[in-house]
């Protein structure tokens, strides 16, 4: 299938199931696709613990469950099933290159790097912060590296590492959404957030860069109301939270972070509750600091409920809005499963609208992973050249 026939079936059969990927059952009590599904409603309630954490973990599982519900959803499944890239054998580089990089990020470079094929030419690492990927290719390549990063503090601590290794390796810094990458480069990025890969693949374009070689992350940064595509043709509407939804997917916590989890969301729900109690409706809040989870419920409550100019509650009222709020934390958790199963998908049409955007800017582009799951789930590569 190629990234045309994908985009475009994609692009079709997304509209159809808006009412169950737009939905959000941390706001709503119940869905509106609950009363027009209540087999499938019914189903996901009687799930145990076990089985609700997997069918949020496992898409391809979640996905045969609603398929059984609605046959239409087949087709979906096999829209969410990319190739994995090729890696090319790594370079005998030692260790010396990979000062200060923690295990898990180490082996996310090291796969982006592999995936990745040299152009020839100079580089360019995008948002790249101390330049570990840069540094890493430069190795590789034997190619010039500019790495370009708005912080002078990882610049400074870039080019140290650099110097260690004697590599052609310079730094930049500058803000990525005013910077053009020069014409006949190499631009690469690693998870670079949101208007910054759109940034670097839209300027880079209209600049001649000669290959792009990107995974994107973050979708919804720089977002306003809705996503603005960059390529022609899309009849998916996507809002911001649909556009969030798309990276919400993490590794299998561990069972402690689980269990904060779980906990955060529940005390969030606990103050919906009072919320709902006092003004009637759900309102959106800001962040929550950590620190407000390290005590008990009703500190918490009382906390977010002075900070929302709202009533302080008794200590009856609290433990009221505790037990609701797991009770809540237990249905949103199981009724999420149909949002979590499109995840991927929204992320993959995300992607296909710049590969899209490169194609018509005369790229021949690939969309394939560069990394297995379990590594990062942001481990789509887009690669382009011309």
């Amino acid at each position: 299938m190629t990234p045309g026939q994908r985009r475009q079936r994609l692009d079709a059969l997304l509209p159809e199931f808006h009412a169950l990927w737009h939905a959000q059952p941390f706001r709503e009590l119940r869905p509106d696709w609950c009363a027009r599904w209540p087999a499938l409603t019914g189903e996901l309630l009687a799930l145990d613990d076990a089985a609700t954490a997997h069918l949020n973990d496992d898409a391809g599982a979640a996905l045969a469950l609603l398929a059984r519900h609605l046959p239409a959803v087949g087709e979906l499944a096999v829209l969410g099933e990319l190739p994995r890239r090729p890696a090319a054998e790594p370079a005998a580089t030692g260790e010396r290159w990979a000062w200060e990089i923690p295990g898990r990020k180490r082996s996310q470079i090291e796969a982006f790097a592999a995936a990745a094929q040299s152009a020839g030419v100079p580089v360019i690492d995008w948002c790249g912060g101390k330049g570990h990927l840069g540094r890493l290719l430069a190795l590789h390549w034997k190619v010039p590296v500019t790495t370009l990063e708005i912080d002078p503090v990882l610049c400074a601590e870039g080019e140290a590492l650099a110097r260690r290794l004697s590599l052609a390796q310079d730094f930049v810094v500058a803000d990525a959404l005013g910077a053009e990458p020069a014409a006949g480069s190499h631009a690469v990025a690693l998870h670079a957030c949101g208007e910054l890969h759109r940034r670097l693949i839209a300027q880079g374009a209209m600049a001649g860069v000669a290959r792009f070689d990107v995974a994107p992350c973050c979708y919804h940064r720089g977002v306003g109301d809705f996503y603005e595509p960059l390529s022609a043709g899309l009849q998916t509407r996507l809002t911001r939270d649909d556009t969030r939804l798309a990276v919400t997917e993490t590794v299998t916590a561990s069972p402690r972070l689980a269990r904060q989890r779980d906990k955060e969301m529940a005390w969030k729900l606990g103050f919906a509750e009072w919320q709902q109690l006092n003004i009637g409706a759900y309102r959106s809040f800001k962040p929550v600091p950590a620190a407000w989870f390290r005590g008990d419920f009703p500190g918490f409550l009382s906390a977010m409920a002075a900070r929302s100019g709202l009533p302080a509650p008794s200590a009856m009222q609290a433990g009221q809005c505790e037990r609701a709020a797991w009770q809540r934390q237990r249905e949103v958790m199981r009724l999420s499963i149909v949002r979590h199963a499109f995840r991927r998908l929204l992320e993959i049409w995300l992607a296909l609208d710049l590969v899209a955007y490169l194609e018509e800017q005369a790229y021949r582009v690939e969309l394939a992973s560069f990394c297995a799951r379990g590594l990062t789930p942001r481990n789509l590569l887009i690669s382009a050249w011309r």
